[in-house]
């Protein structure tokens, strides 16, 4: 089977392309940067944006299923520029899909899609998206999985799923980690809250590996098309205790000072309007409320229809997690 990964030059996209060559599979990456790693290992590479619809339609010739894992990320900027990758983009990748015949798609979405204002413990893929979304990351990630959704439970149509993976960590991530180390080394960070919460977090070997599970019982004609899957490891963790413990094996101490979480939250909502007013889109305000939320609030969810649907059990536990953190 040859799999097209867009995003492939990504931090997860690259540990699904890997794993797919493994299996035996042909793989093709597109991606708006030149990725010369992955050319070495036979990579076929596509250097397209996700919202150009010819440059699509040639990187989609001979390919039998896409991995979609591109995507703009980020808790702050312009609306229009995570509207026309997440949504225009994933629009466009599925019209382009539609008239070269692929068949079948994975979509990388996130936990964030059902995430507003209140704890989300324990919850399962029934929860309802919320009303209000606190940024454009999570608002245009939902309108792009609610598309994919119906794309698949239509007939005669595209054969989709959405996975939705909570706090990727691992080798090679270059955002998430390596962000709340480099805050807290330079005494940016406070824990925000009690410090109570639990949260998911899922190894980037795992969150691939359920990539390649979905593709496989796709094609298998499970009947999970137009579902959507929540993704995490054997279990949430103390988020505070978490960083905490891996602080002080790194030794750097753990994080001494704290800020209530209405505090943190007004202050993200004052420095959101400052940023917007200034025009400042191109970098994250110190705080915002989303981030006052995440930090704050329990947010962990039932991998019971993954287990059941998808097989899906993760091979990397937590432990491993956190020695890897610290070794890297």
């Amino acid at each position: 089977m040859k799999v097209l990964v867009t995003g492939g030059g990504g931090f997860l996209g690259k540990r699904i392309v890997m794993m797919l060559q493994k299996e035996g599979h042909k793989v093709a990456s597109l991606a708006r940067k030149h990725y010369p790693e992955l050319e070495a290992i036979n990579v076929e590479c596509h250097q397209v944006d996700l919202c150009d619809e010819v440059g699509l339609k040639t990187a989609l010739i001979g390919v039998d299923a896409v991995i979609h894992t591109a995507a703009k990320v980020g808790v702050f900027g312009r609306y229009d520029d995570f509207f026309k990758v997440n949504v225009l983009g994933t629009q466009t990748l599925i019209k382009a899909m539609k008239e070269q015949g692929v068949r079948y798609l994975v979509y990388t979405s996130s936990p964030s899609v059902v995430f507003g204002r209140e704890d989300l413990c324990g919850a399962d893929e029934t929860v309802s998206y919320p009303k209000k979304y606190l940024n454009h990351y999570s608002a245009t990630k939902a309108l792009a999985e609610k598309f994919v959704l119906q794309e698949g439970q239509k007939k005669d149509s595209l054969k989709t799923v959405s996975l939705r993976p909570h706090l990727i960590l691992g080798p090679g991530d270059k955002n998430l980690f390596p962000r709340l180390l480099k805050a807290h080394i330079q005494g940016r960070l406070k824990q925000i809250g009690r410090g109570e919460n639990l949260v998911d977090i899922i190894h980037v070997d795992n969150a691939a590996k359920a990539h390649l599970l979905a593709l496989e019982k796709l094609v298998q004609g499970r009947p999970i098309s137009g579902e959507s899957y929540f993704l995490g490891q054997e279990s949430p963790v103390n988020l505070w205790k978490f960083l905490n413990d891996i602080f002080v094996d790194l030794g750097v101490g753990p994080i001494e000072k704290s800020v209530p979480f209405s505090i943190a939250y007004q202050l993200g909502r004052i420095l959101e309007k400052v940023y917007s007013f200034q025009g400042r889109f191109e970098e994250d305000p110190p705080m915002t409320r989303f981030v006052a939320l995440q930090l704050a609030k329990g947010h962990y969810f039932s991998q019971k229809k993954a287990q059941k649907d998808l097989d899906y059990y993760p091979f990397v536990n937590i432990a491993q997690i956190k020695s890897e953190l610290v070794a890297h």
